[in-house]
C-alpha cells in the first residue's frame, strides 16, 4: 500500500503513515492485543464504504442506499456465526470497549452490580473501573487471582459472588495468561440468578481456531475484539442466544452508537472470512507454542512469570523477584529503543503505580503473523531479557537492536 495520493494532497499526514508502516515493518510488535492484518483487510477498511451511513441493520436502515452495506454486513455475521457457532451476532460496535457497554444497556439499569476481575490483576478498563463509564454508572466489586499461584480464585470468586449479589459477572482478561474455566464461572453466575458476560477480546482467534475452550453457548453474552488474535477489521462484536438479540441490536443502535462504521465491518467481513482458512488454525496453534516458548526461555533467564507459564498468547512477567530496582516502564523504554516493543504492566500483589509498575506483558500474535517460529522466540526471549538485565546500558540496547533489525529483514512484513 502506497500513500502518494495522501501525499498529493496531504504531505504532512503521508509523513505519518510512511512512517509508521516503516515503524512497524523495522520492529517486533509485542504489545499482546497487537496484531498485523492482511492487505486486504487494509484495502477492505480504505473502500467506499468510508462513506457510506447505514444506521440500523441489514434489510432495516434509515438510510436508502445500503444494498451493498448490507451485503457486507451479512456476510460478516455468517462468517462469525460460523467462526463462534453463535446464534446471534452483532458486528457494529466499534471497540470490544462499546461492546461491552452494549451488553451493560441492555440488560442492567444504572446502579445495577457488576462483579469483574480488578484491573491491576488482569481485568479491563471497561468492566468497571472508576475512571470508565461502567464503574461511574454501576456499583462494581471486583475479584482477584490467587496472589501466590496467579490463577483466578474460583472458590472465591464463588464466595464474593455469594456475598455481593451481582446482577452480571464478567470473565474475560486483559492480562492473564491462562485459560478460562467458563462453564465454572457459569456455574457461579447461576448460582447468583446473575447474567455471565465473557470477554473474550484478547483470545478471539484463539477460541474461533478451538485452541481454547468457547465460551459461546455457556456465558449469556460473549463480546470480543475483532483485530487481535482474529486479525480481522477493528472494531468489536456481540453473540448471545437468540433471546437477547432485540435487546442486544438495540442497545448498539440507538443505544450507544449512530451509524456503523461499515467500512470496518467489510474488514471484518474479510478477516473472518481468512479466519476460515483451515490455515487459521495452524496460525492458532503457532501462536500459543511461541507463547510458551517465549515464556520458557525467560523462565531459564530467571525472570518470574506470572502463574508460572502461559496457556495462550502472552506471558506476563513480574520483574520484583530477580529484578526488584527495574520498573516495568523502564524496561519498555529500553525495548523500544531496540525496536522491540511490549507495555509496562501491573502484576498481582502490585507494589508501584499503574503508571511505573513492576511488571512488563509480551505477546506473540504479531509475531506468529510475521512467520515467527519457537526458535525465533526463543532468540527474542534471549534479547529481551539482555535489555532487562541492563535497561540503562547503551551498547547493550544498541546491540539488540542491531539484531532486532536482521530479524524484521528476515521476517518482512509489509512490502
Amino acid at each position: 500500500m502506497t500513500y502518494d495520493t495522501v501525499r498529493e494532497t496531504d504531505p504532512a499526514v503521508a509523513d505519518a503513515l510512511e512512517g509508521e508502516r516503516a515503524r512497524q515493518n523495522d520492529t517486533l510488535a509485542m504489545i499482546a492485543s497487537e496484531n498485523h492484518v492482511s492487505e486486504a483487510v487494509m484495502e477492505a477498511q480504505s473502500s467506499e464504504l468510508t462513506n457510506k451511513y447505514a444506521e440500523g441493520y441489514p434489510g432495516e436502515r434509515y438510510y436508502g442506499g445500503c444494498e451493498y452495506a448490507d451485503d457486507v454486513e451479512e456476510l460478516a455475521i455468517e462468517r462469525a456465526q460460523e467462526l463462534w457457532g453463535a446464534d446471534h451476532v452483532n458486528v457494529q460496535p466499534h471497540s470490544g470497549s462499546q461492546a461491552n457497554m452494549g451488553v451493560y444497556l441492555a440488560v442492567l439499569d444504572p446502579g445495577d452490580k457488576i462483579l469483574s476481575l480488578d484491573l491491576t490483576h488482569g481485568g479491563h478498563l471497561s468492566h468497571g473501573h472508576p475512571a470508565n463509564f461502567a464503574g461511574q454508572v454501576y456499583e462494581v466489586e471486583q475479584y482477584e487471582v490467587d496472589a501466590e499461584t496467579g490463577y483466578i480464585d474460583y472458590e472465591g470468586l464463588a464466595d464474593h459472588a455469594e456475598e455481593f449479589d451481582p446482577d452480571i459477572i464478567v470473565s474475560g482478561y486483559s492480562a492473564y495468561p491462562r485459560e478460562v474455566d467458563f462453564e465454572r464461572i457459569q456455574e457461579t453466575a447461576d448460582a447468583a440468578d446473575a447474567y455471565h458476560l465473557a470477554d473474550i477480546a484478547h483470545i478471539t482467534g484463539l477460541v474461533a481456531a478451538g485452541v481454547h475452550e468457547s465460551p459461546v453457548g455457556v456465558a449469556d453474552f460473549v463480546t470480543g475484539s475483532t483485530h487481535k488474535t482474529i486479525r480481522a477489521g477493528r472494531g468489536g462484536i456481540i453473540m448471545c442466544e437468540e433471546e437477547y438479540a432485540d435487546d442486544v441490536d438495540a442497545a448498539v443502535f440507538p443505544g450507544s452508537q449512530g451509524g456503523p462504521l461499515m467500512h470496518n465491518v467489510a474488514g471484518k467481513a474479510v478477516g473472518f472470512g481468512e479466519a476460515l482458512d483451515p490455515e487459521f488454525e495452524a496460525y492458532a496453534e503457532q501462536t500459543v507454542a511461541n507463547a510458551k516458548a517465549l515464556g520458557d526461555r525467560l523462565q531459564e533467564h530467571g525472570l518470574d512469570l506470572v502463574s508460572d507459564g502461559t496457556d495462550n498468547h502472552l506471558v506476563l512477567v513480574d520483574l520484583r523477584p530477580s529484578h526488584p530496582d527495574t520498573t516495568g516502564k523502564a524496561v519498555e523504554e529500553a525495548l523500544e529503543d531496540a525496536g522491540i516493543v511490549l507495555n509496562a504492566n501491573t502484576v498481582p500483589g502490585e507494589t508501584r503505580s499503574a503508571f511505573n509498575p513492576s511488571g512488563i506483558r509480551a505477546g506473540t500474535p504479531a509475531l506468529t503473523t510475521r512467520g515467527f517460529d519457537e526458535d525465533a522466540c526463543r532468540e527474542v526471549a534471549d534479547l529481551i531479557y539482555d535489555v532487562v538485565d541492563a535497561p540503562g546500558d547503551e551498547d547493550v540496547v544498541a546491540k539488540v537492536g542491531d539484531r532486532v533489525d536482521e530479524l524484521t529483514d528476515e521476517y518482512t512484513l509489509y512490502e
